[in-house]
């Protein structure tokens, strides 16, 4: 690297590390995931991806028998109350601001939920309109975005008072993993395979296509097009350039603390983990 490199490096680093410590002062609490000795133990995070209906038909009963984590709207999917999940994360806003039909099928299945199940969620997220299902414990975690120096991001990342620019459920999902004492992650239904479906119509409106392994439904389907209505094509490829620059930031952070993550899902875009086998 040259040294004009160096110098400008060293500057951007500092700035995103003084910006950092600012956002955490103002906005980090107590995070409320409890690391635990889980030695012998993996987490299979299972994400929302077609692919995961194929792990799902070949793999269930290590799901079963896992500690698994599900995301979004997992729960309006009926395979939810077969592998029951030990742990379930929401970080997108919608979830706690909307009354969709959707969110409140979710909201409706999650009071059905008869195991011990924890769910995840971030601080200042709004749960009046979560019914109280006494199989829930609820945990918060800092979905506070920081970037900079090395020495800052992991210090800042181990007591879990920031992460990666969580761009999508995936990247606080593995950082919470991370804060749970995993030592072994395997990721499944993480496609990603979001430039396959990505084009733009006649009237130059973005058509971003994100399919999920269960069926969406018609409502569903029309929210999406309205969010990506106004959305121009470098703003959704900055948004997965956040994305995927993360996953490496989480793989360099776990190398560090001795985390082992395994992407376990066929065709999966993410180039940060390695792949491998449930």
């Amino acid at each position: 690297m040259k040294t004009s490199e160096k110098i400008s490096r060293f500057f951007e680093n500092s700035f995103l590390t003084a910006k950092g410590i600012v956002k955490i002062i103002l906005q980090s609490r107590r995070c409320g995931l409890k690391a635990e000795d889980r030695h012998g133990k993996r987490l299979i995070i299972m994400g929302n991806g077609p692919s995961l209906a194929e792990t799902i038909h070949n793999h269930s009963n290590v799901l079963r028998q896992s500690d698994t984590m599900a995301v979004n709207f997992a729960a309006n999917a009926p395979e939810f109350f077969d592998l029951r999940p030990k742990y379930y994360i929401l970080a997108d806003p919608h979830f706690f601001s909307s009354s969709d039909v959707n969110v409140k099928k979710l909201k409706e299945n999650l009071t059905k939920v008869s195991w011990d199940m924890v769910l995840i969620i971030p601080h200042g997220a709004d749960l009046t309109d979560f019914s109280v299902n006494p199989a829930i414990t609820v945990a918060r975690f800092n979905a506070i975005g920081v970037e900079g120096f090395d020495f800052f991001t992991e210090a800042v990342y181990s007591r879990s008072l920031a992460m990666p620019r969580p761009r999508n459920v995936l990247i606080p999902a593995i950082m919470s993993g991370i804060s749970l004492g995993y030592r072994d992650i395997a990721i499944a239904g993480a496609d990603h395979t979001w430039t396959q479906t990505l084009s733009v119509n006649e009237n130059n409106e973005v058509v971003s296509i994100q399919p999920h392994f269960y069926k969406e439904s018609a409502e569903e389907k029309d929210r999406i097009r309205a969010v990506y209505r106004d959305v121009r094509m470098h703003d959704i490829l900055y948004s997965f350039h956040v994305a995927f620059r993360a996953y490496h930031l989480i793989k360099r952070f776990a190398d560090r603390k001795g985390v082992r993550i395994v992407n376990a899902t066929p065709g999966s875009f993410i180039d940060a983990f390695p792949r491998g086998q449930l």
